[in-house]
């Protein structure tokens, strides 16, 4: 006979297969993560991407009508801790067990509404408003699933969270400056487009995601157990790409998309393999 617990799994593999299938570099991070956590972690992602699909994707829907939608169900998700849709039933299990605030859920949506309208950021007071919405609320997220109700840990962390997912964010809309200008019709960086990058211009934006890097590290450090390995294992992978974005010139930025291949994943797993077994995170 099945029960709650049968749709609660069919919810869980869901949000998995969601996250295996947009992005193998957080796939291959959660998987080292303490069992507890994978699936909490999981459900997270699955809920934005189900939000970053609808302003980057559905060009031929009414998307305010299915943002709308999506935040109404989400709300009702949380309140009646039930959706017949999986993904956001498990991202209500999530959200309920490790009571994440709904402010931080709220932010983000506000962020994801941003996306249909506004095309350029023309400060860095908005910018910053759209990053915490976008990025850095995802990581006080997944924070609350790492510290499992450690309020005294969350909070020491949580500036580091953001840092985290403030340069996670940067370096996409660095790396993705090409395609989110000419087929979303979006510029992030105020002041910056792809017909006026500089190299000049290219350097102060990476040491300004270079200080976040160095910030977020400290915190990597000092996350439980359960989820440090995990979460350092996705920083080495941003910091690749970052590192391979610096090594670009500013027209070279937008001849051709920037990615780790596989190859260099295995490559960055294995030695953090290595450094996790010698207890050296």
């Amino acid at each position: 006979m099945n029960t709650i617990a049968t749709f609660d799994r069919i919810s869980t593999i869901c949000s998995e297969t969601v996250t295996g299938h947009y992005s193998t570099s957080f796939s291959w991070a959660i998987r080292l993560l303490h069992k507890d956590l994978r699936m909490h972690i999981h459900a997270i992602y699955g809920f934005v991407r189900l939000a970053d699909e609808i302003v980057d994707t559905f060009h031929q829907f009414d998307k305010e009508a299915l943002l709308d939608q999506l935040t109404q169900a989400t709300r009702e998700a949380v309140e009646s801790r039930i959706s017949l849709n999986p993904i956001l039933h498990s991202f209500q299990i999530t959200v309920n067990q490790f009571d994440i605030p709904l402010t931080l859920v709220e932010h983000f949506l506000r962020s994801m509404r941003m996306d249909l309208t506004k095309t350029e950021y023309t400060n860095h007071t908005e910018l910053n408003a759209y990053i915490y919405g976008s990025a850095e609320v995802v990581g006080l997220m997944c924070l609350k699933v790492i510290c499992e109700g450690n309020s005294t840990k969350y909070n020491q962390l949580a500036p580091a969270a953001c840092k985290l997912g403030a340069a996670f964010q940067k370096i996409n809309f660095l790396r993705d400056l090409e395609d989110d200008a000419s087929q979303l019709k979006r510029q992030y960086f105020p002041g910056v487009s792809m017909q006026n990058l500089s190299d000049d211009k290219k350097r102060q934006l990476e040491n300004d995601i270079l200080a976040d890097f160095k910030a977020a590290y400290t915190g990597i450090m000092q996350l439980p157990a359960k989820g440090r390995f995990g979460v350092y294992l996705a920083y080495q992978y941003y910091l690749a790409l970052f590192n391979r974005i610096r090594k670009r010139s500013s027209a070279a930025m937008l001849e051709k998309r920037i990615r780790v291949h596989n190859i260099e994943k295995l490559a960055i797993l294995l030695e953090a393999g290595i450094k996790h077994r010698f207890g050296f995170i």
